[in-house]
């Protein structure tokens, strides 16, 4: 009978369940990184620490976000849904101006929440730097970061608990800021300063870490005062410095930590295309300049190193049954539009079992306007049809009534240049349908 104890004993605890600890997860979100900005995805800046991030984990070359703006990109990898699902489809604004994009003015607490199934599971959880969805300017009414599975919030002002030295009432643009607010330049810093304080102070749970920056959004002011420089000076400088703090917290965080590095879409403003790495569109587009970002994830141990992921088509969406998977918790939901990867983040083969679709700009407007609360590109050649959809190599664009539609194929041509919606009629009926009866269903 003894030896019957210790053998289930022995059992219980060589299962996958205590096989390991339980992994931190830091995910550092990076507002408007272009797919081509870190140097190891082809950036002309150097970014040495993204660099060596990328050499101890894995780059994911065909990531994707479910939106080519902030706020409805944040909501995917919050909810692991939609964002439309949840009346969000531009960024929140006013009052009026969610109106005019026929959006809520916050995410609904009651949504699938990836940092609650963490503290669920025993984690404890912070969000740390820009929010942006819901609270600021004039929505005063929006759910504290509580509500979503937060112990610790610390927002920039769109948000509904702004941190102090992130500024109160003051946008990271302004030149002026509060007396306490920290120099532009240096929120990325004080972030990280942050993140590395909250880790340090729950030594005895895992840790989940939003670490959501905003830079490298314009404007850019990486020094104090005036600075005359031409724009592309300022950027490198911006990119230099997230860098180099990104680099700071990876040489701090415990080695049991799942680091996912990605932006929340594409560039503002392109410089020529060189920080989309030559990919059509930008932010605002949905064209692959705008939706497509860098995507690195390092976990010691389990995510192969130096490995570069060409062919596996990874979302936003699915970040919440992945990293659900890869901590061994339950996920909130089973309604989910993303699909597990976890399997690709041990360098397996992971198959896509369901197209990925986009919305993006409900009220037509012209390139380079605001239009019903939608920005749009002014770029050339990178206004886009306002759905999307693809599905394994295939990728169609249209707009909700039906017009414009455009078929690439993306294994041949990634920089959509040649429509085959004519050449390719049986495929592009086949995804116009797919896409526009998708559309309908939203709300």
């Amino acid at each position: 009978m003894r030896y019957f104890f210790f053998s289930v004993l022995i059992a219980v605890f060589l299962s996958p369940a205590f096989a390991a600890e339980k992994p931190n997860v830091v995910m550092i979100l990076v507002d408007d990184m272009g797919w081509g900005d870190p140097s190891c995805f082809g950036g002309k800046v150097p970014t040495p620490h993204m660099d060596r991030l990328a050499k101890e984990g894995m780059q994911f070359r065909q990531f994707y976000v479910a939106s080519p703006i902030c706020s409805a990109s944040r909501c995917s990898v919050i909810t692991g849904q939609s964002p439309a699902r949840w009346r969000i489809t531009s960024y929140l604004q006013t009052k009026a101006g969610n109106r005019e994009c026929e959006q809520a003015d916050f995410l609904d607490p009651q949504a699938p929440s990836l940092p609650r199934a963490f503290k669920a599971a025993g984690y404890a959880t912070a969000h740390i730097g820009k929010w942006h969805l819901g609270g600021g300017r004039d929505v005063t009414d929006a759910p504290k970061f509580a509500a979503y599975g937060y112990d610790l919030g610390l927002g920039t002002y769109e948000s509904p608990e702004p941190a102090a030295a992130l500024g109160l009432k003051s946008t990271p643009w302004e030149p002026k800021r509060e007396p306490q607010q920290v120099p532009r330049h240096e929120r990325t810093r004080w972030m990280v300063d942050e993140t590395l304080k909250f880790m340090q102070q729950h030594p005895d749970q895992p840790r989940f870490v939003n670490l959501w920056l905003d830079d490298v959004h314009t404007p850019y002011r990486p020094i104090e005062g005036k600075d005359e420089r031409d724009f592309p000076a300022k950027y490198r400088d911006v990119l230099v410095e997230t860098d180099r703090q990104i680099g700071r917290l990876i040489d701090t965080l415990p080695n049991n930590t799942l680091i996912v590095l990605c932006g929340d879409n594409g560039p503002e403003p392109t410089l020529d295309h060189t920080r989309t790495h030559g990919l059509r569109g930008m932010k605002w587009s949905l064209y692959e300049g705008g939706i497509r970002t860098p995507l690195i994830i390092r976990w010691p141990g389990v995510v192969p190193a130096g490995a570069v992921n060409e062919t596996t088509v990874f979302s936003s969406l699915d970040f919440m049954p992945t990293l659900c998977a890869l901590a061994q918790i339950k996920a909130p939901v089973t309604d989910q539009d993303g699909e597990d990867m976890s399997a690709a983040l041990r360098g397996e083969k992971a198959t896509r079992h369901k197209p990925l679709l986009w919305e993006y700009g409900r009220k037509p407007g012209e390139a380079g306007k605001v239009k019903g609360g939608f920005p749009y590109p002014k770029e050339p050649d990178s206004k886009s049809p306002n759905v999307a959809i693809r599905d394994g190599e295939w990728k169609l664009l249209v707009n909700a009534d039906g017009t414009q539609t455009e078929l690439y194929n993306l294994a041949r041509d990634p920089r959509e240049t040649t429509n085959l919606a004519e050449a390719e009629k049986a495929t592009s009926e086949r995804l116009k349908k797919a896409a526009l009866d998708w559309r309908t269903r939203l709300p």
